[in-house]
């Protein structure tokens, strides 16, 4: 357990953290939610519905790489990945 913050700073930063670990982690969901699917339709021999869900997990990956919640070489290979995927079924 961390210690408590004493000065007005140090309270501002933990506000701003806990606001900002909230929409970090629904970027995070979000993300993970879109490739869950995309998955489970792949496995299913469901591959036309996947492709379909390519835009939607470019944009997911996307944005958690700009607020900084992944890497730019993990959504660079994370799309990649969903992409080549994709590209070798009928």
């Amino acid at each position: 357990m961390s210690p408590m913050p004493i000065t007005k700073g140090a309270k501002k930063t933990l506000r701003s953290s806990k606001k900002k670990n909230v929409f970090n982690l629904r970027r995070k969901r979000a993300m993970a939610r879109v490739i869950k699917e995309t998955r489970k339709l792949t496995e299913a021999g469901k591959f036309t519905e996947a492709k379909a869900l390519l835009p939607s997990i470019y944009k997911a990956i996307d944005k958690a790489t700009k607020r900084g919640i992944i890497k730019k070489n993990t959504a660079a290979r994370k799309k990649s990945h969903f992409s080549t995927l994709l590209k070798n079924q009928k």
